[in-house]
This record gives C-alpha cells, sequence and structure tokens, in this order.
C-alpha cells in the first residue's frame, strides 16, 4: 500500500511539472504527458485482492491502474519507464500510464475503455479453463462500469460457463465529474451480480484486512472450480479524475470528511493496536519512497524509442496497411 501510495504521489506531482516527487516544484515542465488518472486512496482494494494472487494468475484493470500492477508484482522502474514513454517501459513506451500492462506477470492491462477489461478478462477466464489451467483470472473495475453493456455481458458469460474469474468492482463513488450514486438505479453492483447468478460480496474497501478477508474466501471458491464472484469494494476516489483536475464539483465538507478515512492511516492504527512499531511503519514509507525516486531517476535518464518501434506491435492486414 505505501509503495502505490508513493508511485502515485511521484507520478502525480511529474505530471504537473518537476523532477523530485518530494521536493519542491522547480517550474520545469510535466515529465509525465497525457492523461494520468490516479488511484490514490484505494491502495486496500488492490493489496487486499493481489494478496491472494499467484504470479500466473491474470488481471484485467481500469484507466486507474497503476496499484493493480504494482499489487501484481510489476517492477516499480519499468512502470515508470512507461509512464515518461521511454523505450525500457514495460510496453516499450507506447502505453503509458491509462494502457500499462505486464504480461510477465500476469498484468493484461490498464483499459482506456470503461467497462472494456470485463469481456477482455471472460476471454482470459474462458481460455484457462480450455486449457484446464490451474489460474483464475481478477477482474478490476468501477463503479461506473456497472451501468455498461460489457458488465452484463461479462458477467453472463461468466456464469454461463462457470468461468475462473473474480469480478472486483472498485467503488470509488465517482463516474469522472459525476457522483455514481445520481446515475445507478437499484441496489448496485453486488444486486446485479446475483441477479445474474454470480455469489457477491460487499465490503469496506478501505479496510485491507477485511477486503484481504473477503477477496481470499471468493477466490479459494473460484480456484475450487465453482464458478465466478464478485467483490463489492466501497472506497473513495481522493483525487479529480485525472490529475490536473482540481474536482471543484464535490461538496468540500463531504470530501474532507471522505479523505480522514485514509486506508493506509486505518492501516498504521490497526498495526500499532496490535502492538506493532511506528517506527517500522516509518522505515517502510522512507523505503517506498526512496525506491519510487529512484525509479524516476532511472526514466529520466531512459532512451526514447526508435522511430521504428511505431511499426512493432501492431497488425499487417496484408493489403499494405497498418492497424
Amino acid at each position: 500500500m505505501l509503495r502505490i501510495r508513493a508511485f502515485e504521489d511521484a507520478a502525480e506531482h511529474l505530471s504537473q511539472g518537476g523532477v523530485s516527487a518530494f521536493g519542491a516544484a522547480t517550474g520545469q515542465a510535466a515529465r509525465v504527458r497525457g492523461p494520468l488518472h490516479l488511484s490514490t486512496g484505494q491502495e486496500a482494494v488492490a493489496a487486499g485482492v493481489c494478496h491472494h494472487l499467484q504470479r500466473g494468475d491474470l488481471l484485467t484493470s481500469t484507466h486507474r491502474g497503476h496499484g493493480h500492477t504494482l499489487a501484481k508484482g510489476a517492477d516499480t522502474t519499468r512502470m515508470m519507464c512507461e509512464l515518461f514513454g521511454r523505450a525500457t517501459g514495460s510496453n516499450g513506451g507506447k502505453g503509458g500510464s491509462m494502457h500499462i500492462a505486464d504480461f510477465s506477470v500476469g498484468m493484461l492491462g490498464a483499459n482506456g475503455v470503461v467497462a472494456a477489461g470485463l469481456p477482455i478478462a471472460v476471454g482470459a477466464a474462458h481460455a484457462l479453463k480450455l486449457r484446464g489451467a490451474p489460474k483464475v483470472v481478477a477482474c478490476f473495475f468501477g463503479d461506473g462500469a456497472i451501468n455498461r453493456g460489457p458488465f452484463l455481458e461479462a458477467l453472463n458469460w461468466a456464469a454461463a460457463y462457470a468461468l475462473p474469474v473474480l469480478f472486483v468492482c472498485e467503488d470509488n463513488r465517482w463516474s469522472a465529474t459525476t457522483a455514481t450514486a445520481a446515475t445507478t438505479a437499484g441496489e448496485g453492483a453486488a444486486a446485479r451480480a446475483a441477479a445474474l447468478g454470480v455469489p457477491a460480496e460487499s465490503v469496506d474497501g478501505n479496510d485491507v484486512e477485511a477486503v484481504c478477508d473477503a477477496a481470499g474466501r471468493l477466490l479459494q471458491q473460484v480456484r475450487n472450480g465453482q464458478g465466478p464472484r464478485l467483490l463489492h469494494a466501497l472506497t473513495y476516489r481522493v483525487k479529480g479524475h485525472v490529475s490536473v483536475d482540481p474536482a471543484q464539483y464535490r461538496d468540500a465538507e463531504a470530501h474532507a470528511a471522505a479523505v480522514q478515512d485514509d486506508p493506509i492511516e486505518r492501516a498504521a492504527a490497526r498495526w500499532r493496536a496490535l502492538g506493532g512499531s511506528g517506527r517500522t511503519l516509518q522505515v517502510l514509507a522512507e523505503q517506498a519512497r526512496t525506491e519510487i525516486d529512484a525509479a524516476r531517476q532511472v526514466a529520466e535518464a531512459a532512451p526514447w524509442p526508435e522511430a521504428q518501434a511505431a511499426f512493432e506491435d501492431v497488425m499487417d492486414t496484408g493489403a499494405g496497411r497498418w492497424f
């Protein structure tokens, strides 16, 4: 959780200008270009779910994919190089933040299209079942995705074929600049899943222990061949829709109250209550910041992709056209 927070804090700063993720602004141009969607404040969901995933398990993400990618085991330096658009990035500098992926750890990709990761996850899960592979897929999506067609299609297909996939609704209460509750009818993700025959469980997404326990139970059922499951984790999107969005459309008082329920602070309080050392937490936070700043330095110096790389990883239709 601390590593994810440090990465997001650095990425946010670097997208707004400046070099040091933890120092004063320098006035230099932004180092990370393009849309940057942060998962700050949602760390408990990524950490709690991915704690149970094995390296060979697969994962699909949303446009807020940094936390999921890190929790799945991706290398921070390659990720930072990818955000910088450098050739040494996990996708050769072509994906950037919103399409970051790392197949080496089973992370099939973030996605710029809301709900688009759901059918990808189901396709991957169906492939695993056909091959008889003892692996599962974790599919992260936001609360806004449940109002789009792919949610229905994906859960229906997964239930009809008893596929090994855990759907994780990371409910941060906002769909871009609109409060999701204002545009969502009925009882939400868990009720809709149940209507499709997918057993669901709701959990406090800011309590990493609760998420971990619930995800562990559901993933064990999935691994046992009992078909798909859904975890509805209620959390909060601390930052704006993108890193340069001040989110002035939110009620200031309600936002301030929500921010106080920080999942990292809650976990730290739990750690101390169990007799853990505050100094240990401080050291872990320092180590995380040091690791991410080292990744930033490498990314700063990394080479840009060669022009020829634009013609790699694309499909030739055979008619001389590239897509």
